[in-house]
């Protein structure tokens, strides 16, 4: 019989899902939309019937090891996603109770950094890493620490939160209602922000010009730099030296092999990283300078944030086995 896992990706517009084997391999996947349902309620009901109707599909003989779930927000230690900004339910919402209770299975939550974090050490390049960081740059900034083989989760379970360390205390309003968060800056909101500011600063012409703030995208941004346009190629290296210049903080804390850039903005490739590794570089402490890696996620695909999630329980599982070992 075949251990399977599910794999949860909770985001503010769609939530991904899929039945994982041990190797990776996702076996069936889906998505419904989050924003459609109102209630929370109702979207759990939504999700519990796409699930259910997902595991008639299997032709082989199965059994569910226990589901796995980022979200933003999401709480390792209780299990709930916690005032998260970008869903549309306030409040506390304990969601892998409701998944335990519903199928009969652990549940494992956490928020989809961490997720992302685990999956590069179960599936990824960190396979035979012990301490590493991956900074997820999507629609913001999140970040997942991973130290001596453990995720850290913190005394509340929300460690990690580069995203919401400070750049400018008197910089851009960020929607967790402090101002000048990296995320503000570095992430694939931070960049269009920054183009529209080089936008007001430059003379140059700039094919981004009249584009308007809803319809830029990182590609298009991408794009244009590649083809050599001023502004774009500005807005890289403007967030390439902010984000070097956290990462070189963030070495300091943790002194990691290496740390994983993961996310659409990553996606940019060298745009991105050759200022980020240039910046980090400049302003290391000299004892570091040289020794961190700067690497591309092994997960860049569009089952990744599927991995990210499933592989919580294979983690929770190994971690069962050590302790009832020891």
């Amino acid at each position: 019989m075949k251990e399977l896992t599910v794999g949860i990706d909770i985001g503010g517009t769609n939530t991904k899902f899929g039945i994982v084997d041990r190797e990776g391999n996702v076996i069936h996947q889906g998505n419904i939309k989050t924003a459609d349902h109102e209630e929370f309620q109702d979207f759990f009901d939504a999700m519990a019937l796409s699930l259910r109707e997902s595991f008639t599909s299997l032709t082989t003989d199965y059994f569910i090891a226990g589901i796995g779930i980022g979200a933003a927000n999401g709480n390792y230690y209780t299990g709930n996603i916690e005032h998260a900004t970008n869903l549309r339910w306030k409040g506390v919402l304990p969601l892998s109770k409701m998944f335990a209770d519903e199928f009969h299975v652990p549940c494992i939550l956490t928020n989809d950094a961490n997720a992302a974090a685990v999956g590069e050490m179960i599936y990824g390049n960190a396979k035979d890493m012990k301490d590493f960081v991956v900074v997820t740059l999507g629609t913001g900034l999140g970040s997942g620490f991973v130290c001596g083989g453990v995720l850290l989760n913190g005394h509340h379970g929300i460690a990690g939160e580069l995203g919401h360390t400070s750049v400018n205390p008197t910089g851009r309003y960020c929607n967790c209602g402090k101002r000048g968060c990296l995320e503000t800056y570095v992430s694939a909101t931070g960049i269009k922000r920054t183009v529209y500011k080089l936008l007001a600063d430059y003379l140059e012409p700039s094919e981004l010009r009249g584009i308007s703030f809803e319809d830029l995208n990182t590609k298009m941004i991408t794009e244009a730099a590649h083809r050599g346009d001023i502004v774009a190629k500005e807005a890289f290296e403007y967030t390439g030296r902010i984000l070097g210049m956290k990462l070189a903080e963030t070495v300091v804390h943790t002194d990691p092999e290496a740390i994983f850039l993961f996310g659409g903005l990553s996606q940019a490739d060298e745009l991105i990283f050759k200022p980020t590794i240039r910046h980090m570089e400049a302003n290391l402490m000299p004892l570091f300078r040289g020794k961190v890696k700067i690497l591309h996620s092994a997960l860049q695909n569009q089952a990744a944030p599927i991995l990210g999630a499933s592989s919580l329980v294979w983690d929770h599982l190994e971690r069962k086995k050590n302790r009832a070992t020891v």
